[in-house]
């Protein structure tokens, strides 16, 4: 990502502006690639998110960032310094990945409708039936039914990309040595 980059805003009057792409949802997301200063950036930030609140120019043709709501920040986090002059921006957590920082502002004075960040997890349990009609249980040796005598399905949680009916699989092997050929 350039610094910025020079932006018509009014007939004649170019501003610095943090580089954006923009999406259907009057959303606005800046991916930083290059680190900058803490006060330059939090310069640009400051005029990109005015010139982004706009609604009307006073040229017929109005460039595709005027009148945002939502503004996406990917930091890398070699580039976490960053997130100082953000926040004092009025801007948010949303995540965080293992490579960046995503965070958040919301421009209009009303309630924010950004979606919130995944929050669950999927589990799966698996009802394992063997030709002669017994179903495969375990005990736990360690969690919540340690050393209770409770007997339970194989359970475990889905990873990343990973589909359903491979993630039950995987932990009826994981947790029991049997490997499963199908389900249904």
């Amino acid at each position: 990502m350039e610094k910025s980059s020079k932006v018509l805003a009014k007939e004649d009057d170019f501003v610095d502006m943090l580089n954006a792409s923009y999406d259907d949802y009057e959303g606005v997301t800046v991916d930083v690639k290059e680190d900058m200063d803490e006060n330059v950036f939090a310069t640009l930030l400051q005029t990109s998110i005015s010139q982004w609140r706009q609604k009307k120019c006073s040229y017929t043709t109005a460039p595709n960032w005027l009148g945002k709501k939502g503004v996406w920040l990917k930091l890398s986090l070699e580039f976490a310094s960053l997130v100082k002059p953000a926040v004092k921006q009025g801007f948010w957590y949303h995540h965080a990945e293992p490579t960046y920082l995503m965070l958040v502002y919301w421009i209009p004075e009303t309630n924010h409708t950004l979606p919130s960040n995944a929050s669950h997890r999927v589990g799966v349990a698996a009802f394992v039936v063997n030709s002669e009609g017994e179903i495969l249980v375990v005990q736990q040796k360690s969690g919540v039914f340690k050393g209770t005598g409770v007997w339970k399905l194989p359970t475990g949680s889905v990873e990343e990309g990973e589909d359903i009916c491979t993630a039950a699989i995987r932990e009826v092997k994981e947790e029991t040595g049997v490997s499963s050929m199908t389900i249904v």
